[in-house]
């Protein structure tokens, strides 16, 4: 079974919305999907799109082939989490002080 990370089109007339899905690629687009990992959303102003990138990694090691525009998609939305997650994680740490040095004393000669 050949397995694809392709977009799945949602939403209204003239109002795209889109869901980034894994499935078999002899389904059709509407069709059935194994696992929905994100969406994407151009009518925001920058493009809104989140996708699950634990399972993105899980189904590409697994031999899920990505479509054009979910590469491009992935290209997208992997420096932005990349450049989120370090802040999130770990809270700045506040430089310690230096240790104060007692003055010495001057050789006796």
């Amino acid at each position: 079974m050949a397995v694809k990370i392709r977009l799945r089109r949602m939403g209204a007339r003239n109002r795209p919305f889109f869901r980034v899905v894994v499935a078999d690629s002899r389904s059709p687009n509407s069709g059935r999907v194994i696992e929905s990992i994100g969406y994407y959303d151009p009518m925001r102003a920058m493009g809104d799109c989140v996708m699950k990138l634990d399972r993105l990694e899980y189904w590409q090691g697994n031999g899920a082939i990505a479509t054009g525009n979910v590469k491009a998609l992935i290209k997208r939305a992997i420096p932005y989490e990349k450049t989120l997650k370090p802040a999130l994680a770990a809270p700045e740490e506040t430089p310690e002080a230096p240790a104060e040095e007692t003055p010495e004393a001057p050789a006796e000669e």
